[in-house]
């Protein structure tokens, strides 16, 4: 038997012997769980983690000292988002009386000592039931965003984030995978290898400037590194990554883009699209960081080989707990996703509380888009978060014409970085005038980017009410009252002919049915008005009585004389197929 297999023999000893222990000082019944690189003592309370003593390509956990170091190491930077979960380090002693925590005796290993949260906790777990919701999503997407603003960023004159380092990770995924085709299922790939192979290395070598640029700029910081949904958990006070990444430093040390991508790629491997654009949409609107747009797709389809090599790792442990997704499942997403590009642009168009922001988010969970809201973006001129009042904080306040010339201006740069990256795009702003609509179908046509507006419409009396009810929320960037509205709506430039055969029409006043809104939009011929025309469900119990709901049951008062006209009708159905009312956006 060869050195490493005696200590990974003496290492599960050391674990059984640790768990006996604990349940015979009152701790049990303990369950002890095998990871590729972990055993983990789970008591009634608390948990327990030793490292094995192993070396794989990217670690090497062979000495004690090397897994003390790492013990520490793992306490000290998940601490950063979990502290009520990493309690401390403690040594394993071994003397007459056998194993136990800390003590007299011969320290012979280190357990990293945690609070043990609630079975069904993780993400991965709470997916598969299908607990997780969308308010989770955004609480994680805001929690990350503010991490990663505060997070150690890594000087010019480190490597780390260098582009020698991308280019080692990279060289390491694919090296991993060339291995399989040596190995006896090399014919059973269920991807043109060839293809994504080169794909990997055309785009590492593509990039490699940006990547410099990023480093320079202070984009490559201290993050958590292993984003996906095993080790994301839910806690009382709400959503959290834990279990990060310790032992290599260049795996950690990376641009946030990179971080989060590794979660947005795990949400949809695991069938949920939906909540993987929500949640990238969250952190991009939380954080602004639209610059990191050409590296996104290139670290999706990493992270997608790195969890296919982890797959691989545990096959090759002989590790016999079923697995929701297989290396083959993850090297499939990985190839889909480097095909997956298609940018498009779509602007809204609209007055105050016609539903653009809600259009906006659903069209971004449906379609994987990149949405730019000018009321956020505007906000971020002046340093202000999405939910600030500007009138409390910036004298003068931000409507004025030069701001919005900048605001527009970010906007468009938006566009660019997004349609450049092969995104679809949604900039989510009023584009009452003219000369606004044409500088993005502009920046649309030299890109060579179909090109569309989502023209929001709803009787004025709607729009009051909906407005009304926004303020008393506060939930919403959109500063806009009724005075606004009013105002809005006198200066408002209808869509011209030509304008109105790029229209998908969003009668906000009715029923929607958005999947056919994104299908429209995602047509590869966007130079015709949509007008398709539903009829309603059938009248209410309260409307079968004689009392009518006038928004959705009696055509909506046309606004032609306010000059933004109302030209049909979408119906909406949502995930449980019943019709629903678009709220104000």
């Amino acid at each position: 038997m060869d050195d490493e297999r005696v200590a990974m023999v003496e290492s599960r000893r050391r674990a059984e012997g640790l768990r006996a222990a604990l349940e015979e000082r009152g701790d049990g019944p303990v369950r002890l769980v095998e990871t590729h690189i972990s055993w983990v003592l789970l008591t009634r309370a608390l948990a327990f983690k030793l490292k094995k003593p192993v070396r794989l390509p990217f670690l090497d956990f062979r000495t004690l000292a090397a897994r003390a170091h790492y013990s520490r190491e793992e306490f000290r930077l998940n601490r950063r988002l979990a502290p009520a979960l990493y309690l401390d380090v403690v040594d394993v002693c071994e003397g007459p009386s056998g194993l136990r925590l800390g003590g007299d005796g011969r320290v012979v290993d280190v357990a990293l000592r945690m609070t043990r949260f609630r079975d069904g906790a993780l993400w991965s777990e709470r997916l598969a039931a299908g607990q997780l919701s969308a308010a989770d999503v955004d609480a994680l997407a805001q929690r990350l965003a503010d991490f990663h603003r505060r997070a150690a960023v890594a000087s010019i004159a480190d490597r780390y984030g260098a582009s020698a380092v991308q280019q080692r990770v990279t060289e390491g995924l694919i090296t991993a995978v060339d291995r399989l085709q040596d190995g006896p299922g090399a014919a059973e790939l269920p991807i043109d290898w060839p293809r994504l192979r080169a794909w990997l290395q055309a785009e590492a070598d593509s990039l490699e400037p940006q990547g410099d640029a990023r480093h320079r700029n202070g984009h490559v910081r201290e993050c958590h590194g292993d984003l996906h949904l095993a080790n994301i958990v839910q806690l009382d006070d709400g959503p959290t990554a834990f279990d990060g990444i310790e032992f290599d430093a260049d795996l950690r040390w990376i641009d946030p883009i990179e971080d989060v991508a590794f979660l947005v790629m795990d949400l949809g491997a695991h069938g949920a699209p939906a909540l993987a654009n929500r949640f990238l949409d969250g952190w991009l609107q939380a954080t602004g960081d639209f610059e990191g747009l050409p590296a996104l797709r290139f670290h999706l389809v990493r992270r997608a080989l790195v969890r296919a090599q982890v797959a691989v790792l545990r096959r090759d442990q002989g590790a016999t707990e079923p697995s929701a997704r297989g290396f083959k499942d993850y090297l499939v997403v990985a190839d889909k996703l480097s095909r997956g590009a298609d940018a498009r642009l779509a602007i809204t168009h609209g007055l105050p509380g016609s539903g653009k922001s809600f259009v906006s988010q659903r069209l971004v969970e449906a379609t994987a888009a990149v949405c730019a809201r000018s009321d956020v973006e505007r906000k971020r001129l002046f340093g202000l978060s999405a939910l600030e009042s500007s009138a409390a904080r910036i004298a003068g306040g931000i409507y004025d014409r030069a701001t919005t010339q900048r605001t527009y201006d970010r906007l468009l740069e938006i566009v660019r970085l997004g349609l450049a990256a092969g995104w679809p795009v949604i900039v989510d702003a009023a584009f009452l005038q003219r000369a606004e609509r044409a500088l993005f179908k502009a920046l649309a046509d030299a890109m060579k980017a179909p090109f569309s507006i989502l023209d929001c419409v709803a009787p004025l009396p709607v729009l009051h009410r909906r407005i009304a009810q926004r303020q008393a929320a506060g939930a919403d960037a959109s500063e806009a009252d009724s005075a606004v509205l009013e105002r809005l709506a006198e200066a408002a430039e209808p869509l011209d002919d030509n304008e109105a055969l790029r229209a998908v029409v969003v009668d906000a006043g009715v029923t929607l049915d958005l999947e056919s809104v994104a299908r429209r939009w995602l047509d590869a011929q966007p130079r015709r008005c949509v007008r398709e025309m539903r009829r309603l469900s059938p009248p209410s119990a309260a409307a079968s009585r004689g009392r009518l709901d006038r928004t959705s049951l009696q055509k909506p008062r046309s606004v032609r004389r306010r000059r933004l006209p109302s030209r049909g009708r979408q119906v909406r159905r949502d995930r449980h197929g019943t019709g629903c009312r678009a709220p104000a956006g």
